[in-house]
């Protein structure tokens, strides 16, 4: 695992499979990111971005290209 890996968690309003389809492109085009995922189980809907370069507000602009919500939780 490289050391500059870094796991980014947000809350959302991304809530089922279409709206993981409509943000996929955006989140798989992004430099810099390895790896994510969203718990749509969970009640608020946690968004976890295993990130190598890409910085916490630029995984937020790109979520809010894609007309979602996005909030972080890693204060």
């Amino acid at each position: 695992m490289n050391t500059n890996d870094t796991t980014y968690k947000f809350k959302t309003n991304i809530n089922c499979g279409g709206c993981i389809e409509r943000v996929s492109p955006f989140l798989n085009e992004a430099d810099g990111i390895c790896h994510w995922e969203v718990d749509t189980t969970n009640r608020e809907k946690i968004l976890s971005v295993h990130a190598e370069g890409i910085t916490e507000d630029e995984v937020i602009r790109k979520v809010q290209e894609a007309g979602f919500k996005i909030e972080s939780l890693n204060n």
